[in-house]
């Protein structure tokens, strides 16, 4: 068996202590030298799978669905948008204040007026899961179908990138969020071994070729690229690899090279880079002082550059966590959401650095990219000059995958608050993410999954207007 490792002392928010992130062996029935030997096999077997993959950032705490993508300005003052309005180039559509950068790029994503998570609390698996049977979220039901490693890099087809796994040094941790985060990507009855690597943890190298890396190397990645290295020649001494068997090598090569590859940034170039880059935008701890915004990092740009080196690496489903996007104004975070500029610029800069990266790049067709949180916020500003919890619109924008890109879908009434065009709910989002990644005829004859799984995935109707 070959593993790479995380079973240091975890300090993210999702609460885990221990858990392999690349294995060498969980691919159903499978090790990765199996699959590596039966590749020809497995391709004939007609799997349901696109060569597609998925970036879904959760803005999580609920993003205001007016100051970002519906800004009403003609509604009375205590519902418009608070940061104003900019022109997009769509002809009568405006965004929030804080979105110019994605307001000359329309043509390039869609954005859904009429969705709404019908969730108005912390809890992110109604948006996630959307309240299929086997209580599983989208990124572990892809897994469940597609392997946990992609079977040419070795890499976890399911990936959660928190601020921690570009910043070690980082200590947001909270015990609200040890207990919400997890639900973001659960594996549920699919069982602990689908649910998402978190790439933030460390350790050693154990007997049997099971790698463990410190959080530290994560984030030097010429140490890690060392590390890796270094494994390879002791391993070649030992001789521990002359009695495996090719595909047991190919494995080991595999592995060691797909994560060389995915962390390793040397071969970015420094423009891409700064064109990510969102640390300037704001001092973090200036809002990490309000209760709620503890978790608020200035790092979503490399994070979201991350997600696309991961995607590049084969993982099929990469979710990406922002935090601190609970409005309320009431001393837990700042008053008359001063927080929302800092915040919204950084989503801006992150997100249309990362759609104009993978157009240049001719990855548009593959990834698509999801943005949303668990939730709304309340139309009308509360005396604080706040915002309260509130499910019935939620902020939903969509870019790439081969949807239909360019539109403005759905309506909401004169206070964005509620839809007057057919209304879309995390159902419909979750089938349109499922029939972005498999073939669903494919899907429902395929030999081998249990029809709980061919249900979860396959029921339900997509947004219409993406398809």
């Amino acid at each position: 068996m070959f593993a790479l490792s995380d079973i240091g002392v975890n300090r993210t928010c999702a609460g885990f202590s221990r858990r392999d992130f690349l294995q060498a062996g969980v691919l159903g029935s499978l090790t990765l030298p199996d699959l590596l030997a039966n590749k020809a096999l497995a391709a004939q077997a007609g799997l349901p799978l696109k060569d597609k993959c998925v970036v879904l950032l959760f803005l999580s705490g609920g993003p205001p669905h007016i100051e970002f993508f519906d800004p009403k300005m003609t509604a009375p003052k205590e519902i418009r948008s608070i940061t104003g309005e900019v022109k997009t180039n769509i002809p009568g559509i405006t965004f929030g204040g804080t979105f110019p950068k994605l307001a000359k790029m329309t043509n390039k994503f869609s954005v859904v007026r009429s969705y709404g998570s019908k969730n108005s609390s912390h809890t992110y698996h109604p948006v996630t899961v959307a309240n299929n049977p086997l209580k599983a979220s989208m990124s572990a039901l892809y897994t469940k179908v597609a392997g946990t490693n992609h079977p040419d890099t070795g890499m976890p087809r399911n990936t959660l990138i928190l601020p921690e796994v570009i910043d070690s040094n980082l200590k947001l941790g909270s015990n609200f969020e040890t207990k919400a985060l997890p639900t973001l990507t659960q594996a549920g009855d699919l069982g602990a071994s689908y649910a998402a690597f978190n790439p933030a943890g460390g350790g050693e190298v154990n007997a049997d070729m099971r790698l463990q890396i410190q959080p530290e190397r994560l984030i030097d990645r010429r140490g890690l690229l060392g590390s890796l290295d270094g494994l390879r020649r002791d391993i070649d001494a030992n001789g521990e690899l002359e009695s495996a068997d090719k595909y047991q090598q190919q494995a080991f090569d595999t592995i060691s090279r797909g994560v060389a590859d995915a962390f390793d940034w040397s071969k970015e170039d420094p423009k891409t880079i700064a064109r990510y880059d969102t640390r300037p935008l704001f001092d973090q701890k200036k809002l990490q002082k309000y209760h709620d915004m503890k978790r608020v990092s200035n790092l979503l740009g490399l994070q979201m550059l991350m997600a696309r080196r991961m995607c590049e690496s084969g993982c099929g489903f990469v979710t990406v966590s922002d935090c601190g996007w609970d409005y309320h104004a009431n001393n837990n975070s700042p008053k008359n959401m001063a927080g929302i500029y800092p915040m919204g610029n950084q989503v801006d800069h992150a997100v249309s650095a990362f759609i104009e990266d993978v157009h240049q790049r001719g990855l548009s067709e593959k990834i698509l990219l999801v943005v949303t949180g668990e939730m709304g916020r309340s139309p009308r500003i509360n005396k604080n000059g706040g915002r309260e919890h509130y499910g019935n619109l939620t902020s939903l924008l969509v870019s790439g995958g081969g949807l239909k890109m360019g539109q403005v879908i759905g309506r909401s009434d004169r206070t964005a608050a509620e839809p007057t065009t057919r209304p879309y709910d995390p159902k419909h989002l979750m089938n349109t993410i499922m029939h972005t990644l498999f073939d669903i005829g494919q899907l429902r004859v395929a030999d081998g999954l249990p029809k709980s799984v061919i249900e979860a995935i396959s029921g339900g109707s997509p947004i219409e207007e993406l398809v």
